[in-house]
Order: structure tokens, then C-alpha cells, then sequence
């Protein structure tokens, strides 16, 4: 009888243990590891009944096409999920985010269009990510940002037509990469994948099968090949300028700067303005053609052919006029230092407030490819001189009409 009770004892204790559903078959290995094995059952959804103390979860190859929130509720100590070659196509925010023992994660074929990018970031013990052969179209660029110990990455075989810079940036441990067998548009927005792919030490699986299928110039050439000529960073020119390229005249002082870039694709221009009460940003040209203001910001008028004025130029205009060139490869920028003076010699002022103005006269700071990595402009200081007012023979006051002094020699150009 003794034994009896001992060994009901013994199946009591270790009932909780070994839960199983009918359609698996649970054991435990010999380091441990208790192992659910699920797959090939024709089940259309995570079985329940499965036991807390499950590792490894084996669910592939059946007709899975939905996981919510809590399907996985039950196994919270899981380190390896199997789920490759089944239906999935809907994953819903939560599913994984709380598998955080979750070493190894397969997601293989499967119909992924959608996935809660934002569940990885409790993954931090990830080592294996498969994704392949699903429908993805788009990537965040922080997917994969806390899996410091990700090593091996598997993409390849979805929709793929662009990657985000910097998508595989903060992966320190990664050591495979498949991306191959993606539709991939060879604009410059991928060349940084190009530039990647030449310094990382990271085995990027059948690289050669990595190909472009637009634009029709580079179809069916490998990423790594597309042509350095074809992607050039920005590079800007901040001018100033005596007048407007048009015809309008404005009354009054008015600032005009003129921005030049160049790089390919050409890179569009905007501008930011800082002053003492508010911050501006205008994102492309707000002047048609027939000098009507297409934007509320009236007082900025930005044209097409880069050129910025602001009539009627007042005290509270003062700040830090920043040009930017934008393109597929990469942003520019270089700003000016806007100030009225107030005195009849204006020079008196800037010398005062910055001793090495006076040997700022015709510079210039072109880089050709020699690009500073910041990124940050050159700063150099415009000072305007103030209209003053003069009396006239009979005793009237009559106002001095002029556009105003620049101190630095007109002409004078910002680059980088």
C-alpha cells in the first residue's frame, strides 16, 4: 500500500508538470527542458492546456492564422517558438511581449503583412529571428533596436522594396543576415545599404540574389552594385544677394538670401528660422509664380529658385537663417546670424561683438567631398545697418532709403 501511495503522490505532484493538450506530445529533455511538440496536427489555433514550465514550443506546419494577445498566456518560460509554414497573417499588439526568456523566435512562412514591431523590445535575449518568406512591405527603422544579442536576422522572401538607415545599426551581435529575394527600388534611399554592406562583418547570406527590380536602369543588378555617381550626399551655398532675381521691389530693408545645392537626386530646399520669439520652418517654396503667398508665413518669402526675402526687415527678424539641403543620401545645412545695428557705422558694432569678424571678408568654406560629419553649417554674422532719419532744409524729417550695409562684403558665400 505504501509504494501505492507513494506513487500517487509522485503522479499528483508531477501532474501540473507534464500538462499536456491531446494534440501534442509533451516531454522533458535531458538538460531539463521540458519540450511541447505540436506540429503537424492540423490545429488552426495555440493549443490551451499546455503546461507553465514548457521551453520549447513546437507548433509549425499547421493552419495557425491568428495570434492574439494572450496565446501565449500559458507559457510564459518559453525559449524556443517554433510557428514556421503555417497561415498567420494576423499578429496582435502583445503577443510576444511578454516572452521576455524568448531566445529563438520562427515566424517563417507564413502571410506577415503587419507585425507589433513594438513586442521585440522585452525580446532582449533574442538569438534567432526568422521572418522569411511572408508578406512584409516595410520595416520601422528602430524593429530590431534593443536586440543586443540578436545573431542571425532571416528577411529574405518578402515585399521588401526599401530599408531604412540604420535599420541594423544597434544589433552588436549579429552575425547572419538573409535578405536576399526581396523586389528591392535601387534608389538612393538603399544606397547607405550598399555602403553597409562593404564595411560590416556580418555574413549577408546569397548576397548576389539581393537585386534591384527598379528603376529599370539597375534591374536585376545586386544591390551592392548600384553606382556611386548615382547617389551624391548634398552639398549648399548660402549666399547673400542685393536684390530679389525678379522684378518685385519691396519697401523698406529687405534681407535676401539665396541657397544653392547641388548632390543627386537634387535635393530639395527648406529653411529654418530662429528668432527670439518663434521658430519657422518652411518646406519648399510658398511664392507661385504670380507672387501670390501660397502659406500663412507672409513675412519668409521662399521662391523656387531658392532664394528667401523678407521685406521690410525689422528688430524682432533678427536670429539664424539655416538653409538645408535634403536628398536620398543624406542632409546639409548651413545658417547665417541676422542683426540690425543701430549705430551710423555699423562695423563698430561687430567688431565689438566678435573680434575675428574682421577677417571673415570673402570667405569661403566649399568642402568639395570633404563633407564635416556633424553635419552643422558654418555660422557667420550679417549686420545690417539701421535706416536712420535726417532732417531736411526746411525742418522736416525725411527717411534714408537703402537696402542696408552688409558688413562682410557682398557676395560673400556659406557652403558645406
Amino acid at each position: 500500500m505504501r509504494p501505492l501511495l507513494c506513487c500517487l503522490g509522485l503522479a499528483a505532484l508531477l501532474g501540473p508538470c507534464l500538462a499536456c493538450p491531446s494534440a501534442c506530445s509533451c516531454s522533458t529533455k535531458k538538460n531539463g527542458r521540458l519540450l511541447a511538440e505540436c506540429a503537424y496536427k492540423d490545429l488552426q489555433e495555440v493549443p490551451e492546456g499546455l503546461s507553465s514550465n514548457v521551453t520549447i514550443l513546437t507548433l509549425s506546419a499547421n493552419r495557425i492564422g491568428w495570434l492574439g494577445q494572450g496565446s501565449f498566456a500559458e507559457v510564459p518560460e518559453v525559449q524556443s517558438l517554433w510557428l514556421g509554414y503555417n497561415q498567420i497573417g494576423v499578429v496582435e499588439p502583445g503577443a510576444f511581449a511578454l516572452l521576455v526568456h524568448l531566445k529563438n523566435l520562427d515566424l517563417s512562412h507564413n502571410k506577415i503583412a503587419d507585425f507589433p514591431w513594438q513586442d521585440l523590445r522585452n525580446l532582449s535575449g533574442l538569438q534567432i529571428l526568422k521572418m522569411n518568406n511572408n508578406r512584409l512591405a516595410g520595416l520601422p527603422w528602430d524593429a530590431f533596436r534593443f536586440l543586443k544579442d540578436l545573431r542571425s536576422l532571416w528577411l529574405n522572401d518578402n515585399e521588401l522594396t526599401t530599408l531604412a538607415e540604420g535599420t541594423f545599426d544597434d544589433l552588436p551581435s549579429l552575425s547572419q543576415l538573409q535578405i536576399f529575394n526581396n523586389p528591392f527600388n535601387c534608389s538612393c534611399k538603399v544606397f547607405w545599404l550598399k555602403k553597409w554592406t562593404e564595411k560590416t562583418s556580418v555574413s549577408i547570406t546569397k548576397g548576389g540574389s539581393t537585386l534591384c527590380v527598379a528603376p529599370s536602369r539597375l534591374k536585376g543588378r545586386a544591390v551592392t552594385d548600384i553606382p556611386d555617381h548615382h547617389c551624391v550626399a548634398p552639398s549648399v551655398q548660402l549666399t547673400y544677394l542685393s536684390n530679389l532675381d525678379n522684378t518685385v521691389m519691396y519697401d523698406g530693408l529687405t534681407l535676401t538670401l539665396h541657397c544653392s545645392v547641388a548632390g543627386s537626386p537634387l535635393p530639395e530646399i527648406r529653411w529654418k528660422i530662429q528668432t527670439s520669439s518663434r521658430r519657422v520652418e518652411i518646406n519648399g517654396p510658398n511664392v507661385a509664380r504670380d507672387g501670390n503667398v501660397k502659406q500663412s508665413q507672409e513675412r519668409f518669402l521662399v521662391f523656387k529658385n531658392g532664394t528667401m526675402a523678407i521685406p521690410n526687415f525689422r528688430k524682432e527678424d533678427e536670429g539664424i537663417y539655416t538653409c538645408l539641403a535634403v536628398n536620398d543620401v543624406g542632409t546639409r545645412d548651413v545658417s547665417v546670424n541676422v542683426a540690425l545695428a543701430g549705430s551710423e557705422n555699423p562695423a563698430e558694432d561687430l567688431l565689438q561683438d566678435d573680434p575675428q569678424a574682421s577677417h571673415l571678408g570673402g570667405r569661403s568654406c566649399y568642402k568639395g567631398d570633404e563633407m564635416d560629419p556633424s553635419g552643422a553649417g558654418e555660422k557667420l554674422v550679417i549686420v545690417y545697418h539701421m535706416p536712420r532719419e535726417s532732417k531736411s532744409r526746411s525742418g522736416g524729417v525725411v527717411p534714408q532709403v537703402h537696402l542696408g550695409t552688409l558688413l562682410l562684403g557682398l557676395g560673400i558665400v556659406l557652403c558645406c
